[in-house]
């Protein structure tokens, strides 16, 4: 037993898994940048670690399966990530099948990526389709943000900002008008370009009735804003630094959000070495370990979290992906088996929650989880298994808490 799964014992909790409510994919670890925080470790070169198109086309289908606007009260979102998701030749597609069936959509972006060559309308067609943008702002000081990101980010980020605030992001609208109806070009399979281009743009006919009807007006786009720690220590309250943010990029920019996310960095994978090389990872993982906060538990995002890896494996949350902690198939059929933690299962993959036929009928475990993710019955399948943990868990529970949607408490 680990020291995270000891310490929620000994204050009488047990992780297990609800109804889901976020359907987070990761599409790869292809990204313009190299962050040095980042515990994805995406970069550049990640080409190969990004997810196919049947991968995509069975992450629609499951969204069609899950039917959530018709069996909970909490609909579901779909939350893109990366590497820069942007990137992947099925990012647009997700978005467009995602927003035909009524599904809020999430783009976490770096804003840097809105420049590359290919995404000239990036930032139009996420404005089309009222998709939410979570970009990763670490400070709203140039050093601060150049040291963890790259030189250049900064000067790059507000470029970006103040465009997303020409489309209407960040704004309130005002009564009464709309933008004009977005008109993208169609995009053609082995549509010509190079580069990042190349891989983003090779997506056919993704434009639409939606798309070329789509308004910029009516609520308001939301644009969040993510900070990250440049240093070994705990964010900042998250409430304080959300006023000083806003205050200081409308002062010195004209920039508008609507929130920010203080989130604690994960001492896994690329930031993990990066603390070990400058002799400050165990300070920094002890400080999140006394810094543990039992108040935290019942909002942690692996409770109502399904995340889907580039290569279709399900996990509890995106650091467990990192983590290489599947979610696996149980071993029986019985009670126990489900609720436990499946170690010796193989891991569930998003194909293996679209059949139940001869091929998946025998596997009691994954029938139930389908029915579960589907129609959310309580007390079968995902609902009530115990969440696959680690020492990493700490960095979520230290201080004020932190998730994907910033602070807990």
């Amino acid at each position: 037993m680990n020291s995270f799964e000891q310490k929620i014992q000994s204050v009488g909790c047990q992780l297990t898994k609800g109804p889901i409510e976020v359907l987070q994919v990761n599409l790869g670890k292809l990204c313009n940048l190299a962050c040095v925080h980042c515990h994805v470790e995406a970069g550049p070169t990640k080409t190969r670690e990004n997810m196919n198109r049947e991968t995509a086309e069975a992450v629609v289908r499951f969204m069609g399966r899950l039917k959530v606007r018709a069996y909970c009260n909490t609909p579901l979102r779909l939350d893109l990530t990366g590497g820069a998701p942007e990137l992947n030749p099925s990012f647009r597609y997700l978005v467009v099948e995602a927003r035909k069936r009524d599904i809020h959509v999430i783009d976490r972006c770096n804003l840097t990526v809105l420049f590359v060559p290919g995404q000239e309308d990036l930032a139009e067609f996420l404005a089309s389709r009222k998709v939410e943008i979570i970009a990763s702002l670490p400070c709203y000081l140039k050093e601060n943000v150049d040291k963890q990101r790259g030189k250049g980010v900064f000067d790059e980020s507000i470029k970006a900002l103040q465009m997303l605030n020409g489309l209407g992001y960040g704004k309130k609208p005002v009564p009464g008008t709309a933008g004009p109806p977005a008109r993208l070009p169609a995009r053609q399979a082995g549509e010509a370009g190079t580069g990042f281009s190349n891989l983003s743009r090779n997506v056919p006919g993704t434009v639409d009735d939606f798309e070329q009807k789509g308004k910029h007006g009516g609520p308001p786009l939301q644009l969040n804003l993510v900070y990250n720690p440049v240093g070994p220590h705990l964010p900042p309250n998250q409430e304080d630094l959300e006023k000083d943010y806003k205050e200081r990029l409308r002062e010195d920019w004209g920039i508008e959000f609507n929130k920010l996310y203080a989130i604690t960095n994960m001492p896994i994978t690329r930031y993990a070495k990066y603390l070990k090389a400058f002799n400050q990872y165990e300070t920094y993982t002890q400080l999140l370990i006394n810094s543990f906060n039992p108040a935290t538990l019942d909002g942690l995002m692996c409770r109502n979290t399904l995340s889907v890896s580039w290569d279709g494996r399900l996990y509890d949350c995106d650091f467990n992906q990192a983590l290489g902690m599947p979610i696996r198939q149980a071993q029986g059929n019985g009670e126990r088996s489900r609720t436990m933690q499946m170690r010796n299962g193989k891991p569930m993959t998003i194909f293996d929650l679209l059949f139940t036929g001869t091929r998946y009928g025998r596997d009691r475990f994954c029938n139930l989880l389908f029915m579960n993710l589907s129609r959310n019955v309580p007390g079968t399948g995902l609902e009530g298994r115990r969440i696959e943990t680690g020492n990493h868990c700490f960095g979520c529970t230290a201080g004020a808490g932190s998730s994907c949607q910033g602070t807990l408490k």
